[in-house]
């Protein structure tokens, strides 16, 4: 009796919202496998894609599970550590984006059962980091190594990782037109690690074949004054000037007070304007320059006195095209014109204005330290253009990965049904409990085939048996075989050239185990919602001090 009637005690603030316990760790993977079943229908090439209409009246078209994730906003607090694996795995690898969600939701969707019917939450962690272990380390044996193969054969290796990935993409139709255009950017820019020096344009209108790529830079016609048009459009090794001045007629700043004893004297500050900016043009003429760049404006005056003298002149250039030039050409910018030596000039082959569409683009090409590329891409819908050059980025950062870690495996699914069949073997030699969750683990894999083959409109359960009975081949022949969307059986996915990077694999894996491990371990949630309203009322004070000091002292008689 007595215990019944002492006090509560309160240790959070009145209104805190606590959830604790098994409830809030089913609840938790609730969350999380209903913002899977968002993106799980745009898996591999016969995903489909998801339209995006934000409040600010945006349209987004897309199949990448990245941005699907970025845009949806997700407020429930363990799944937004879904976003979270999935954009560390586009900005570290670029692409599997879609899987590793897909991963990660399985993997609790397997681990629930076993939550609710009492299993400690360590015990699953336990055995589900061994079992990643286990499935790295095999993705490591079952790799294939691309490296000591001859540049050609290396390309045509980098063309098969492109069109893999390109194929579960919006522009997948057109994969054997743009892989080895990838392939091709990416080696333009050889080592170099930042790939904005592979740009982007995109034109409106024309087909996507129109599309091409330049082994250089190019960029849109800069706004331009008067005399523009009888420059000459089109150089063969020319000298290029990059500055970061701007080369307009100058007056003196308003408000300048000059005092003159003799009217002539007036004269004299008005041609010394003059003078200054004649000298500023002079000195980029006599550099030897045929192209002259510069980031600020070139005013009306300049261009009319570059056109006299047959040279082309563009003001106003982003700074990222800047730059790009700038690593193409091996030039350097400039801040100033005067000693402007032969070393800061770049130079390329073909220097040239030609029409894209209803757009005049500046083209550099056949640049001599080749560390940059330029895709222009062409299409229909604006939409479709910023679709396509999504899944672009994507395939350029797969081949940029399997360039430097040169292992690819097989796709299609085989990778996964493979780690899973030697996951089921390895668990019957496991006594105990770990067995049973480390099979739990090996079934959640199958997630990946399985959903490529709902994707396409196959029988999954008829394709995942002929995967499982070909698997279990002993002379492991059966390694290999993945999902064939054409047919809707399956086949050798090497045989296929059904190829992704190992990285990809390794990276998803790891990424959707960590997410699955953290996501068991929490098992209370405190939300406290006066902590919002507390900041509003900081705010408002914050300002109220402000405006009482702002008042301060305003009136000579005011009392303290």
């Amino acid at each position: 009796m007595s215990a019944m009637l002492q006090p509560q005690i309160i240790l959070l603030k009145e209104g805190t919202d606590t959830s604790q316990g098994k409830p809030q760790v089913v609840s938790n993977i609730n969350a999380c496998t209903a913002v899977a079943d968002v993106v799980r229908t745009t898996l591999g090439p016969r995903g489909m894609d998801k339209l995006i209409h934000d409040d600010k009246g945006t349209v987004t078209i897309s199949n990448d599970g990245a941005t699907i994730m970025k845009l949806l906003d997700i407020v429930h607090p363990a799944a937004r550590i879904l976003v979270d694996i999935a954009k560390s795995q586009d900005s570290e690898v670029g692409d599997g984006t879609t899987t590793v969600v897909l991963l990660a939701a399985e993997f609790l969707r397997e681990a629930k059962p076993f939550i609710e019917d009492g299993v400690h939450s360590q015990n699953l962690i336990r055995s589900y980091r061994t079992a990643c272990s286990l499935a790295i380390e095999k993705i490591k044996d079952l790799a294939v190594s691309i490296e000591g193969k001859s540049l050609e054969e290396k390309k045509n290796l980098l063309a098969k990782c492109a069109s893999t990935t390109l194929s579960s993409k919006l522009i997948g139709g057109e994969k054997e037109f743009f892989a080895p255009m990838v392939v091709d950017a990416v080696i333009s820019i050889g080592n170099e690690d930042r790939l904005n020096m592979i740009g982007i344009k995109k034109v409106p209108g024309g087909t996507m074949r129109d599309s091409f790529l330049v082994n250089g830079v190019a960029f849109k016609k800069t706004f331009s004054y008067a005399g523009f048009e009888q420059q000459p459009k089109k150089f063969l090794n020319p000298k290029i000037l990059l500055l970061n001045v701007e080369l307009e007629l100058k007056s003196e700043k308003e408000n300048a007070e000059i005092r003159l004893s003799d009217p002539a004297q007036y004269q004299s500050i008005v041609d010394a304007e003059w003078n200054i900016i004649y000298d500023k043009l002079d000195k980029c003429v006599s550099s030897g320059a045929k192209v002259v760049l510069s980031r600020l404006a070139i005013g009306d005056l300049a261009t009319q006195y570059f056109a006299d003298r047959d040279i082309f002149c563009a003001g106003r250039v982003a700074e990222e095209d800047l730059k790009r030039v700038a690593a193409a050409t091996g030039g350097t910018v400039q801040t100033s014109v005067n000693n402007v030596i032969d070393e800061v000039l770049g130079t390329c082959e073909v220097f040239e204005e030609r029409q894209v569409g209803n757009e005049r683009f500046n083209i550099f090409s056949g640049c001599s330290s080749g560390q940059t590329a330029t895709i222009v891409l062409r299409g229909g819908a604006d939409q479709f253009i910023e679709e396509a050059e999504r899944s672009l980025h994507d395939a350029i950062m797969i081949v940029r990965r399997a360039l430097k870690n040169s292992t690819v495996v097989a796709g299609g699914g085989a990778i996964d049904m493979e780690i899973s069949r030697y996951l089921r073997q390895h668990a019957r030699t496991i006594a105990g409990k770990s067995q049973l969750f480390i099979n739990s683990y090996a079934k959640a894999l199958e997630v990946i085939p399985r959903q490529l083959c709902d994707n396409a409109g196959f029988d999954a359960t008829d394709v995942l048996n002929k995967l499982r009975q070909k698997h279990a081949l002993p002379s492991g022949e059966g390694g290999p075989y993945g999902v064939d969307i054409a047919t809707g059986g399956i086949a050798d996915s090497f045989a296929n050239f059904v190829w992704e990077p190992a990285i990809v694999k390794i990276n998803a894996i790891n990424a959707a185990t960590e997410a699955a491990c953290l996501i068991l371990s929490v098992d209370e949630t405190i939300k406290n919602p006066k902590s919002e309203s507390a900041q509003g009322d900081a705010a408002a004070s914050a300002m109220g001090r402000g405006r009482g000091g702002a008042f301060r002292g305003r009136g000579r008689g005011m009392r303290r």
